[in-house]
């Protein structure tokens, strides 16, 4: 199996050549980092080559690395990850690229290449705050349409921002800031001499 994974780094170190920041085999799996600006460029070549030879796209979403390693992380913020499948050679490949900017997260839609990206990427920009350039219809897809930031951020608030509501007065629904109080709770360990025996 390991002959297998060294072959495709090989091939992908062939192929991307510099687009590649890192190629690395891992618990099984080959992943390689990508430069932001060649995302693109490099997912026609992944798919295309002939030595390569992805033609499924099986995975995408967004992770957010602040605080990573328990603030140990100096790389950017935003990152997507893919996962990809040649059924031609059997292999797979997880492909991550980093936002090159954190306050304002784009990257190069993957829809052009592979027509799965198309929900994961707006999954993606749902939960993350990543944008896809060149995606053509990139709005919410599990949150409401009025929803305020992204809640897979590690800084959006546990609470939420607002909440929603049916108004049996305005017979309809309402949006009201949070209600809920910030409170830290601490479960409570029962150690009574008789628990759980005969009374």
């Amino acid at each position: 199996m390991s002959d297998r994974l060294n072959q495709l780094a090989a091939n992908l170190e062939r192929v991307l050549g510099t687009r590649a920041q890192s190629i690395e085999i891992a618990l099984g799996e080959v992943t390689v980092v990508i430069e932001a600006d060649s995302y693109l460029e490099a997912a026609l070549m992944l798919r295309d080559d002939p030595a390569l030879g992805f033609e499924q796209l099986i995975d995408l979403c967004g992770v957010d690395y602040q605080d990573f390693r328990d603030g140990a992380w100096s790389g950017q913020r935003f990152a997507v990850v893919t996962h990809l499948l040649s059924i031609a050679h059997n292999w797979r490949l997880r492909v991550r690229v980093f936002a090159a900017d954190d306050s304002y997260p784009v990257l190069a839609s993957l829809t052009p290449v592979w027509a799965s990206a198309n929900w994961f990427e707006r999954e993606a920009f749902d939960l993350y705050g990543i944008l896809f350039d060149g995606h053509e219809d990139l709005r919410r897809l599990l949150t409401d349409y009025g929803f305020i930031g992204h809640p897979f951020r590690k800084d959006f608030p546990i609470t939420g921002n607002v909440e929603m509501r049916y108004d049996p007065e305005l017979k309809r629904v309402v949006y009201q800031p949070v209600t809920i109080e910030a409170r830290e709770i601490t479960p409570r360990i029962v150690r009574e001499e008789q628990y759980g025996g005969p009374v």
